[in-house]
């Protein structure tokens, strides 16, 4: 077996030191580092938690003076252990290739840290260990969202009524001229969605019947941008997009994901605020929930000022 071959197959200890760079550098490892977790693109690995098997390596730079030792002093192994627990209580991700970037990125904001070797291996998807394994230095990953102030936009449920409202462009106007950015979420419309009889399909079709009402509400206002992902939302909110949320995939990838139903859309709302630690929302033309999670204010639709 050639040197490359046994290399792509050795622990990430055994990559680090065969492919070190010039002048010393020290390497902390963490070996087999099991967890249960659900993960994965697949329909069938929705709902169901499976064994992923992480092996990380971090080189660090050496130690100036004596450790005297000194724990604060060194980069700790529950520093590694934090962020792969850290990443994983995030969001449901459906890509291995991914977690392994996020933890990578995250062991890297520490100062000691110069490259990070992280394989992740799904153990319970065939008769092998399926993974991968990516290297990153200190000069590829990027920090500046981890680094930002998490924002704090504005919340604001339409009810259908006030969609179709005459007021629905000065409300607009209003909540636009204040300073934090503004998401709007919606239920789904006045419309017979189909019925399976199954939960899981259920909860899709209801949850895209949202995303529908979603896109009818951003046809009225070409300030209105519909989006669906974090990512989504955080370049949108930075750059004075007004915001309405398409559910789906920030519901199903949630780790702690909402108890409301779609049907109960100002209470999945609520969760969502809750999210952001929105200190209120702002509800216009629907009743409120019980125990909804985050301060609620009721406006009718017949009221032009908010």
């Amino acid at each position: 077996m050639s040197t490359e071959i046994r290399l792509a197959f050795a622990h990430p200890s055994e990559r680090a030191e065969a492919t070190a760079q010039e002048g010393p550098l020290d390497r902390i490892s963490l070996r087999d580092h099991i967890v249960e977790i659900e993960i994965g693109a697949f329909q069938a690995e929705r709902g169901v938690t499976q064994r992923i098997c992480f092996n990380v390596v971090v080189e660090v730079q050496p130690l100036t003076g004596p450790i005297d030792d000194d724990v604060d002093r060194i980069l700790s192994y529950d520093r590694v252990t934090e962020a792969i627990a850290h990443e994983l209580s995030e969001e449901r991700l459906n890509l291995l290739e991914t977690l392994a970037e996020r933890v990578a990125e995250r062991i890297l904001l520490e100062p000691q840290a110069v490259r990070a070797f992280v394989r992740i291996e799904k153990l319970d998807r065939g008769p092998g260990a399926l993974g991968v394994e990516i290297v990153r230095g200190k000069d590829m990953v990027h920090h500046e969202v981890e680094e930002e102030e998490r924002p704090h936009p504005r919340l604001v449920f339409l009810s259908n009524a006030a969609i179709a409202s005459d007021n629905l462009t000065g409300w607009i106007d209003q909540l636009q001229n204040r300073e934090r950015p503004l998401i709007l979420c919606v239920g789904a419309a006045d419309l017979s969605a189909p019925q399976t009889g199954h939960a899981m399909t259920q909860r899709r079709i209801d949850l895209l019947a949202i995303e529908q009402n979603a896109w009818v509400l951003a046809s009225k206002d070409d300030r209105c941008v519909v989006v669906s992902t974090r990512t989504e939302l955080s370049w949108a909110m930075k750059n004075g997009q007004i915001c309405v949320w398409a559910p789906s995939k920030i519901v199903l990838d949630a780790v702690d994901g909402p108890s409301a139903k779609p049907s109960d859309a100002v209470a999945l709302a609520a969760w969502f605020a809750a999210t952001f630690s929105a200190g209120e929302m702002l509800v216009i033309g629907a009743d409120l929930p019980d125990n909804p999670g985050v301060l609620l204010r009721s406006v009718p639709v017949e009221q032009s000022r908010l």
